[in-house]
């Protein structure tokens, strides 16, 4: 992924990349049933 001249890398490579996609999406959902079952 390239912003202007710089190279953006993720870690591990696409492997990497695409753990942190699943686990960003994992920690979304487990927030939001946390927060629902707080109010």
């Amino acid at each position: 992924m390239r912003i202007g001249n710089t190279e953006i890398r993720p870690v591990g490579g696409g492997l990497g990349c695409l753990l942190m996609i699943l686990f960003s999406i994992l920690a979304s959902v487990v927030l939001t049933v946390l927060l629902n079952l707080l109010v």
